[in-house]
């Protein structure tokens, strides 16, 4: 038994070893003609592994271009897209930066300092509403984290925190309840309980 291991290695194993080794013998042969009706039926063979891909023209693309990797770039045949570049093909791309950002408070997630700026460059009633849009997630946020009563002052004073003083809620700004929210949270609970205890009746039913 020949294992895998000791075989060739294959360029692009998707294709299986099989049009690896229908490619290798496209690359020995001399007459052109030949060459290029070898070529033309392997492309046609490589489409059909993808029948519904077949027509568009950026899967047509691909397949020439996985034909010329495949073939180690020794096959000089007419194609209807340009070769591709092995020197291109071999460029690592630049390393990315991780990103810089700190979290000042991690249960407001980034999403709030976002909203934060975005917020700060408004102006009148349009910079009022948004901060108490603002005020009321960032309790939503605070309760999913601590579960407990949330002091309003504690989100007034974060906001100011958050904001550098620019962000502030009118005196009779009335935030959402805090209830509510623990309720909203409980009634989903509740109605992914109810679906489970249908499906196992339905499931003792059925069975």
């Amino acid at each position: 038994m020949e294992y895998n291991t000791k075989r060739e290695h294959l360029t692009i194993p998707e294709y299986g070893r099989h049009v690896h080794k229908m490619i290798n013998h496209a690359t020995r042969l001399t007459d052109k003609v030949e060459q290029q009706k070898c070529v033309d039926a392997i492309i046609a063979f490589m489409g059909q592994m993808n029948p519904h891909l077949r027509d568009v023209k950026e899967f047509t693309h691909k397949l020439w271009d996985h034909l010329h990797i495949m073939s180690d770039f020794k096959l000089d045949i007419k194609s209807p897209y340009p070769k591709p570049e092995a020197e291109k093909l071999e460029e690592k791309p630049e390393p990315m930066t991780y990103p810089s950002n700190k979290i000042r408070f991690s249960y407001y997630g980034n999403t709030i300092p976002t909203m934060i700026k975005t917020a700060m460059k408004m102006e009148g009633s349009e910079k009022e509403i948004m901060t108490g849009m603002i005020a009321n997630q960032m309790k939503k946020s605070y309760i999913l984290f601590n579960e407990s009563s949330v002091d309003n002052n504690i989100i007034r004073l974060h906001l100011k925190q958050m904001s550098n003083d620019e962000l502030k809620l009118a005196d009779d700004f009335e935030f959402i309840r805090s209830a509510s929210v623990r309720q909203g949270g409980a009634n989903s609970n509740k109605k992914n309980n109810g679906k489970k205890k249908n499906y196992k009746k339905n499931y003792k039913k059925n069975y």
